[in-house]
């Protein structure tokens, strides 16, 4: 990780990155809610690409990893935002988003700004619209109050914290209740013992995307994290589909 680079926003906030040149549609990592680049399925995906010449980039959202800033400021529409001017500055050509959980969720907002520019789509225990099915009515309320609310992570010692602002913009960006207007290829992998993401979501997605070129791909005994060693040998095979 000693090939980090960093961009400048308009802001004057710095975002981590790691990018590599190369061929084909260029490989966009989108890391889950509090994670960052450094997980093993993007550094997978990075090491890959760089055996294989073709093009890839990772990032640290706001708040997270060695980027700027504090992870309560962040929300969606932020981190999108990171994202296409990252893409805007380095990516040529076409873009092929791989969305990990939470990245699940922010890859179709993405995917929207980049509609004629995308070679597809590849969703890993994907998570549109957590905001909505991921919470109880009582905390949904405590959020709408200006509450944060902190909830156990089983990934780490301290708990994971949801922010009011997160809560507040995340309604603005729920897609699976309507048709979503993206007709690219689309892969979906989810872990049929996933217990923070319901593999339904996953199938609900397929049926809300306007595509007729989506498959789901479950696995029957695959966590939410799909880390193993199997796990990111399929990862990496749907991502090389895309490249013929």
């Amino acid at each position: 990780m000693n090939d980090i680079l960093y961009h400048t926003l308009y802001d004057g906030r710095r975002v981590a990155f790691r990018y590599t040149d190369g061929a084909g549609p260029c490989c966009v990592f989108l890391p889950g809610y509090m994670s960052d680049m450094g997980g093993s399925k993007a550094s997978a995906l990075f090491a890959e690409a760089q055996a294989q010449g073709r093009a890839c980039l990772l990032l640290d959202y706001s708040g997270c990893g060695a980027s700027d800033g504090d992870f309560a400021d962040g929300m969606l529409s932020k981190w999108r935002d990171e994202v296409l001017a990252l893409v805007a500055s380095y990516v040529s050509g076409p873009v092929l988003l791989v969305g990990s959980s939470m990245g699940g969720w922010l890859m179709l907002l993405v995917a929207e700004h980049l509609r004629h520019r995308l070679a597809g789509l590849v969703g890993i225990a994907a998570a549109p619209d957590f905001t909505q099915w991921g919470y109880t009515a009582e905390q949904r309320a405590q959020l709408a109050a200006g509450e944060t609310i902190l909830e156990p992570n089983p990934y780490g010692p301290e708990p994971t914290p949801t922010h009011p602002g997160f809560f507040a913009d995340a309604e603005c960006h729920l897609r699976l209740g309507r048709e979503i207007d993206l007709a690219c290829p689309v892969r979906l992998i989810h872990g049929k013992a996933d217990t923070d993401v319901p593999y339904d979501i996953s199938l609900r997605l397929k049926a809300a995307l306007r595509s007729g070129d989506v498959q789901v791909t479950l696995v029957e005994d695959g966590d939410h994290r799909l880390s193993r060693e199997s796990d990111i040998a399929l990862l990496k095979a749907v991502v090389a589909e895309f490249y013929g």
